[in-house]
């Protein structure tokens, strides 16, 4: 069983706080922040929110039927800041403190809740509907670990049938093979220039239930074909429900398709509008919370009981754990908890952490290993005649290019440290330390994957090396990417919405009759209310921030991390590489022929740049999990 689940009912687990007494939470003396560190200021700014913004919030919007219009009234809390009543001002005056009052809520003295430009709409405000951007964000946004080859049409679904029905994909060669630029759909799996973005298994046996909360939401399909100038265009995306006579009769699905012009073009906005909701739902619950913050907590939990602070490989990833445990306990206490701010913001709602624990079935260590990923999920394939071993079906993938080059740093920098401590494999298997380590991991750690066969057996020095590279690569790179482009992405709700609250209208409908009127007004209707969209911002923005203090991948917080002279010649190696490297970034960010690196709201893809200063920059690799 995780650590990191919460069973009230056993005294052994964590219990809940009373929030407006206190948020001492516990955790170990070692572990708690002690440093400049968000500490008191993430802690009070996170509670704020929840507890004084939202509740004003939800008292203002019940009351009024008050929608954005327009995208331009989305604007205005970029450029002019929210009017809010003066009453919940004083109320929200009274119970923050001035500096966090500033830092949180952007107010102006004049105007309420101003919130910085996020990136996305900085050069230009309506680049971010363009179909390429749509499909560039699957390789450069904050959730590019989904997209994967696909090898059979249609797309075929992994669901019992006995339980769900036929699930397979209703997509036809007649809904795409327009725009394949003169290929049959055989011949572009076979060249592998197909892709998926497959949201469908994952979602289904549960959206029956999420229906049946104020959301209102679909399972998705969306193809994308791989074009000569390396970018991808979508071809269809399929929306799916369960069937209205139950789960074993199968889905309900329609298929979009690209148009330009006319009513076809707002249905295929809207469809667009519906992935990005299931994706921002993915990317919070999944790639994020489950594959970065919950599946490191183990491996800090039994490094601290099972190898002393002289222990080698505890001085390895020591740096790598800073401030993760505080950050996971504050989290449980006041975002993912039940009726906390992820239930109101992310469109699974109370089924959220169920949701996450159900995929947590999924998870394979050896498969967060970054190329073991590429290429199971087909974007890659070996190839010795190319870097790393490597060659990616799409050259221009920022994430896959970028993430490669730390992943090799990183384990040429384990290999470096662990050989000058382990001689030959026979050190690994006599090491009591490091062997009661890796079964206090597997057994108890991750106790619910202990039978699995795929654990590297910790007895020889590759496994060892691997498997260390994997954990910094988890809470460094990986957590990098995903974490700090919510803002800079996410900030603007219309280009990644997290919650829809209705259904694709009908022909005959009002709600049909209003998108046929005004569009947009229907998009924003459909994926951004004003109160969700305030709470989120200002959630996204305080989580997509560094700290002041923060330390970064190539660097350590003292030097005297160890007095072996071997050990910091190769850690100096690392951080001249990871300096390197970054370099290398800039001058591929500047090469106009990389269209994916900046695409058409001309954002360079810097989330994997190593360094960063404080604040909200889109950039910069912390060693940990910190935030």
């Amino acid at each position: 069983m995780l650590y990191v689940v919460v069973i009230l009912a056993d005294p052994k687990y964590e219990s809940r706080l009373n929030l407006a007494l206190s948020l001492n939470i516990y955790v170990p003396r070692d572990e708690r922040f002690g440093h400049l560190k968000l500490a008191d200021f993430l802690s009070y700014a996170l509670k704020s929110i929840v507890q004084v913004l939202k509740p004003e919030f939800e008292s203002i919007f019940d009351k009024t039927p008050n929608e954005f219009d327009s995208f331009e009234d989305v604007l205005k809390l970029y450029e002019g800041g929210l009017e809010v009543p003066e009453g919940v001002v004083k109320v929200i005056r009274d119970n923050v403190p001035l500096e966090m009052l500033k830092e949180i809520f952007r107010t102006d003295g004049e105007r309420f809740l101003k919130f910085p430009l996020p990136q996305v709409i900085a050069v230009d405000k309506f680049a971010w509907r363009t179909d390429e951007e749509f499909a560039r964000e699957m390789l450069a946004g904050i959730n590019p670990v989904m997209i994967r080859s696909l090898e059979e049409f249609p797309p075929a679904s992994k669901l019992d049938p006995k339980v769900y029905g036929d699930q397979t994909s209703t997509i036809t060669k007649e809904h795409i093979e327009s725009n394949l630029e003169g290929h049959t759909i055989n011949e572009v799996i076979i060249e592998r220039k197909l892709f998926i973005l497959d949201h469908h298994d994952a979602l289904m046996p549960y959206l029956r239930r999420i229906n049946s909360t104020s959301t209102k939401t679909y399972a998705s399909r969306t193809l994308l074909f791989l074009q000569k100038n390396g970018t991808l265009k979508p071809l269809a995306i399929e929306l799916s429900l369960p069937h209205p006579e139950g789960d074993q009769h199968g889905a309900i699905s329609k298929v979009f398709v690209p148009e330009e012009k006319g009513v076809e073009n707002s249905l295929w906005q809207l469809a667009k509008g519906y992935v990005g909701v299931v994706d921002s739902g993915y990317h919070q619950l999944i790639s994020h919370w489950l594959h970065t913050h919950a599946v490191i907590e183990p491996f800090i939990i039994a490094t601290n009981r099972q190898l002393s602070v002289l222990h080698p490989i505890y001085k390895l990833l020591h740096p790598h754990y800073r401030d993760t445990m505080n950050i996971n306990a504050l989290g449980r206490q006041i975002l993912i908890n039940a009726g906390g701010a992820l239930e109101v913001t992310v469109f699974t709602s109370k089924y959220s952490m169920e949701f996450s624990s159900m995929l947590y079935k999924d998870w394979v260590f050896p498969e967060q290993a970054l190329p073991q990923d590429l290429l199971k999920r087909g974007v890659a394939v070996k190839d010795s005649s190319c870097p790393h071993g490597l060659k990616l079906l799409i050259e221009d993938y920022p994430f896959a290019v970028d993430g490669l080059e730390i992943w090799f740093a990183i384990k040429t920098w384990v290999q470096d440290y662990c050989s000058v401590y382990y001689k030959d494999d026979e050190s690994i298997k006599k090491d009591a330390e490091l062997q009661s380590w890796w079964k206090e991991l597997r057994e108890k750690g991750h106790g619910d994957k202990k039978e699995e066969i795929w654990w590297p057996k910790m007895q020889t020095r590759e496994e060892l090396i691997e498997t260390c590279t994997i954990i910094i690569w988890i809470a460094s790179a990986l957590h990098a990417a995903i974490n700090f482009g919510q803002y800079p992405y996410g900030g603007y709700p219309p280009n990644r919405p997290a919650i829809s609250s209705k259904l694709v209208p009908e022909k005959g409908t009002p709600e049909y009759d209003e998108l046929l009127a005004n569009p947009d007004k229907t998009y924003l209707k459909t994926f951004t209310s004003q109160f969700k969209a305030v709470l989120g911002i200002s959630l996204v923005e305080i989580l997509s921030r560094h700290s002041s203090d923060e330390v970064y991948l190539g660097q350590r917080d003292t030097e005297n991390w160890t007095s072996d002279a071997e050990a910091l010649e190769a850690f100096a190696k690392f951080g001249k590489k990871i300096e390197d490297i970054e370099e290398g970034m800039k001058r591929m960010n500047n090469d106009e022929k990389l269209r994916n690196r900046y695409g058409p709201v001309k954002m360079p893809y810097t989330l994997l740049y190593p360094s960063s200063e404080g604040g909200l920059t889109g950039r910069g690799i912390p060693n940990s999990v910190s935030i």
